[in-house]
């Protein structure tokens, strides 16, 4: 009886609460009524500010010996520390120099930026982010070697090469204003960055004997992070860095099959816009109820579709709609980097979501017409999502339930980090 009594009295305290506070709002006018309103609105808004604040990423500044790198050299011998180019250091040394002379007010007949970045030295950039991958990096590696020797070659030519594609990136002539040939046809050979993301195997050791067996003396480039980043972390890290026309990263593991690369070059060419920004990513979704898939476990596939459903819910339309985010196989024009590598605040394993969603946002272009007249205006960059070959491989570092419930949450942090201005782009 006294235990009826005690939960009773429990189950009355909200009502003892609601009614007394219930009351006083009843006699309230409505203009206050009103006022309060926006007063919680905006308590709950500033709590929810401060908590994400407070837990949303916030990647590190690079340390100096992170902006270097090592390679091997003609004798054989592992070179000495070396300064990597950094497109990134320019960019946001002009953008504080650009926000300086508008603090000055110098900027009353300002252009517009669009994102401009140095020019590009090779045809295509390879990061591989790496950690403790020395028993799988060497079959990526030989299947990568062999494809871009024979496609894109290790040096530039004399003569111009052929047309490779359908289509090619396009520059306006400053004199004439007509769209002409890019730098795209006159470039040639590639660079391999694997990111050592603070590896405590042979990672390195196997990665420099493979350059002096196949003598890739400065075409394979190794920069070692001294703390561990997450994969998101060595990827940014890389694209700062790239000196490719295009940029691709590829996971150490070899699953994608790196001859697709043409393919995703192809499917980035076709969305690439005015300003020659697209991005071109590989697709597992055509592999649904494949052999591949099948034979993975219930409880694994079962998380997978979670997880879509959570970025259905959670991005915005055109990442939303995309059907495979997380495939380790994604290409970069090297114009649309300036609008995505900058802002880039996720190291974990959904820092391919924020990629996407940063293209989406990205600044509106010009659409021009054959004659290259303007004829409209395109916003954000246009993803390519490109089906590829792949296969499952052994030695995943990924704690199957622990990550998929921590990509969820991070992929809300992330969202509405974005939503509520935690996190800001500026205009580029």
């Amino acid at each position: 009886m006294a235990s009826t009594t005690l939960t009773a009295q429990l189950l009355s305290i909200p009502e003892q609460l609601i009614a007394p506070a219930y009351n006083i709002l009843k006699a309230q006018p409505f203009y206050v009524l009103i006022l309060l309103f926006f007063a919680l609105l905006g308590l709950a808004y500033l709590t929810a500010f401060g908590i994400l604040h407070v837990f949303a990423p916030k990647p590190r500044a690079p340390l100096p010996s992170e902006k270097r790198y090592i390679t091997t050299n003609p004798d054989g011998t592992v070179s000495e520390p070396r300064v990597l180019a950094c497109w990134f250091d320019r960019w946001q040394a002009e953008r504080q120099l650009s926000s300086s002379t508008k603090a000055a007010g110098n900027d009353a007949f300002g252009i517009p930026d669009t994102g401009f970045i140095e020019p590009a030295q090779v045809q295509v950039s390879v990061v591989i982010p790496a950690y403790n991958e020395e028993k799988r990096i060497i079959p990526a590696l030989e299947e990568a070697v062999e494809y871009l020797d024979a496609r894109f070659g290790r040096t530039r030519p004399t003569n111009p090469p052929a047309r490779r594609h359908r289509q090619v990136f396009r520059t306006s002539d400053k004199k004439t204003g007509k769209q002409g040939d890019d730098e795209e046809e006159v470039l040639s050979g590639y660079e391999i960055l694997i990111v050592n993301d603070g590896s405590s195997d042979r990672t390195v050791d196997v990665a420099l004997d493979f350059s002096r067996k196949h003598n890739l003396h400065d075409i394979l480039r190794i920069v070692t992070l001294e703390k561990n980043r997450g994969k998101g972390g060595g990827v940014t890290h890389g694209f700062r860095h790239a000196r490719g026309a295009y940029i691709v990263f590829a996971d150490a593991d070899g699953a994608s099959r790196f001859s697709d690369l043409g393919k995703l070059i192809e499917g980035c060419e076709d969305v690439v816009d005015a300003s020659n920004r697209g991005v071109a990513i590989g697709s597992r979704g055509h592999l649904v109820g494949s052999e591949a898939v099948v034979k993975r476990s219930a409880l694994r596939n079962f998380l997978m579709k979670s997880f879509h459903t959570v970025i259905k819910i959670l991005t915005p339309p055109a990442t939303s709609r995309i059907r495979d985010t997380q495939c380790g196989f994604k290409l970069f024009s090297r114009a649309a980097l300036p609008h995505i590598i900058p802002y880039m605040h996720v190291e974990g394993w959904i820092f391919d979501i924020e990629m996407l969603m940063l293209a989406e946002s990205a600044p509106p272009t010009s659409v021009l017409a054959i004659d290259g007249t303007v004829i409209g205006i395109s916003s954000g960059i246009r993803v390519a999502e490109v089906p590829i070959d792949w296969h499952e491989v052994d030695g995943s570092k990924m704690n199957l339930v622990k990550d998929s419930i921590n990509m969820a949450l991070g992929l809300a942090i992330l969202r509405f980090s974005w939503m509520l201005g935690v996190y800001r782009r500026r205009t580029t």
